[in-house]
């Protein structure tokens, strides 16, 4: 059966409360990107031993681990210094936590050229695939920001170019409402190479999309979980639900740990619905 997850900081900052809202769910596996508000790369070793040692003893599988290589905070012109420290942590951490999965993204531009921007994020993306294989980890690079986030031929040449079974792609069903395209449609183009999803939906809005429980919004998830089960997806449905966080503007309002559980149980019940 497909495990159900959630992005832990979601429900809250703290660990304590990341993980009694998965528990509040009855689930057993955990997505982590921040504790405390700090990505895991950077915690010092005691608080890291203390997350692991907590999840271990908790036995709460963790799915994936959400860095941030070539996402939203970042730029294709940044140094890659940076990102390359940040894998070799990770892959540390990684192994302690059980996961080989590696949340990244593809370097938004910062005024080159298409054509160099595309040529640079190429070598970036071939150089992280080739040290992840050699630390057995597997990059999977999130329909989200960058050069191969927004387009399904993008990260089709994204992969292609790379070469490797270190790179796979994560697909968020909530994401083409940022960047204005169908979920299903661009998904059908990518389910084949999809080993991890994030799930949210909501409404466009004015000022970007509006957040909504899974289901009652525009990302037609539950046609999203159709085609992965059409297609034998048998990795994780993680919840991401931007109800109570917006970590973009590192922005949380209340309520975020009833939101979370919120999200959950709605999942459940598109999966129920469909008899999956």
């Amino acid at each position: 059966m497909t495990v159900l997850a959630g992005i832990g900081d979601e429900a809250g900052p703290a660990l304590a409360d990341q993980v009694a809202a998965i528990a509040r769910l009855g689930w057993s596996a955990i997505e982590l990107r921040t504790v405390d508000g700090v990505p895991v790369a950077e915690l010092d070793d005691h608080e890291f031993a203390r997350v692991a040692e907590t999840l271990a003893e908790l036995g709460l599988r963790t799915v994936c681990v959400d860095s941030r290589i070539g996402d939203w905070s970042s730029a294709i012109t940044g140094d890659f210094g940076r990102d390359l420290d940040e894998l070799r942590v990770l892959a540390t951490r990684c192994a302690r936590l059980g996961t080989r999965y590696l949340r990244v993204m593809s370097y938004p531009n910062d005024g080159l050229h298409a054509d160099e921007w595309e040529h640079r994020v190429l070598r970036r993306m071939r150089e992280l695939a080739q040290r992840a294989e050699q630390a057995d980890l597997v990059l999977l690079h999130e329909n989200c920001a960058g050069w191969a986030g927004r387009d399904a031929g993008h990260a089709l040449r994204m992969l292609e170019e790379a070469d490797s079974p270190a790179l796979r792609l994560l697909f968020d069903t909530g994401n083409g409402l940022a960047y204005g395209y169908s979920a299903v449609a661009q998904l059908a183009e990518l389910v084949e190479h999809v080993a991890h999803v994030h799930v949210k939906d909501g409404v466009p809005g004015a000022y970007g999309p509006q957040w909504t429980l899974p289901g009652e919004g525009a990302a037609d998830v539950e046609g999203c979980l159709a085609l992965l089960s059409a297609h034998g997806y048998q990795g994780a449905l993680s919840i991401e639900p931007h109800l109570g966080l917006r970590p973009h503007e590192d922005e949380r309002g209340p309520g975020s740990a009833e939101a979370f559980t919120a999200a959950g149980r709605a999942l459940e019940a598109l999966l129920a619905t469909a008899g999956r």
